[in-house]
């Protein structure tokens, strides 16, 4: 039986790479994006029972809405996979952009925590399901240039590993490592460096497998895609 998947950031990088790959397998996939551009390409490439909406994570309101209506449609998601992310321009932390850092950590962070808080309730309540939040390598490690960045990640580390303790048995919630690939973000802190590592549609044939092999028994556990 295919599972619901909720997926943030459904639109670009790893997230667009993954929606085909759980579409295939006859899994559902509901996922979010802020370009209406990319959202009706998904709706085209992949119609009902899937669902895209234009949502931006760190509007509190607006993910809690589109949670309420994806519950009451779809029930409790089994796989909810916090994706949407932004990076910094590359500079050192005392020249980087209040308004910038505000951004990243709205996104990177809070909007983590707004979908948690919206879609977590009616997953506890049936007593099932995986979390999945991003992270980052950069996240278990630093490099210059990317502080911001780095400080959401290692957040977002902190943050699912305590989750993960205040879930029921029978759930999960892992942060997860998806390694190093030539997205967007990469190569806006690599530049032509990034196109050496694989391609997000090469990624996601070994990340989708893994994701959906996720379950209890990885709960508090910080994987990475290998």
């Amino acid at each position: 039986m295919g599972k619901v998947i909720v997926l943030t950031g459904a639109t670009r990088g790893l997230g667009r790479a993954l929606v085909p790959v759980f579409a295939i397998d006859g899994h559902t996939v509901i996922g979010c994006g802020r370009s209406e551009k990319h959202l009706a390409e998904l709706w085209a490439a992949f119609p009902t029972p899937h669902s895209f909406s234009a949502i931006d994570v760190a509007n509190p309101e607006a993910v809690e809405r589109w949670a309420n209506q994806v519950v009451a449609k779809f029930g409790a998601p089994d796989l909810l996979i916090n994706n949407a992310a932004v990076m910094n321009a590359p500079a050192p932390l005392w020249k980087i952009d209040n308004e910038e850092f505000d951004t990243l950590i709205d996104v990177n962070v809070k909007g983590v925590f707004h979908v948690v808080k919206a879609f977590a309730p009616a997953m506890v309540s049936r007593g099932k399901g995986v979390i999945v939040n991003l992270s980052s390598g950069w996240g278990r490690s630093t490099s210059p240039e990317v502080a911001p960045y780095c400080a959401s990640k290692y957040a977002i580390e902190g943050m699912t590993l305590a989750l993960a303790q205040e879930l029921p048995d029978g759930m999960a919630a892992v942060p997860l490592n998806p390694g190093v690939i030539d997205t967007d973000m990469l190569r806006q802190a690599f530049a032509a460096g990034a196109s050496s590592y694989p391609k997000p549609s090469e990624w996601a044939k070994r990340a989708g497998p893994f994701l959906l092999g996720l379950g209890a028994k990885d709960n508090g556990r910080s994987l990475t895609v290998v």
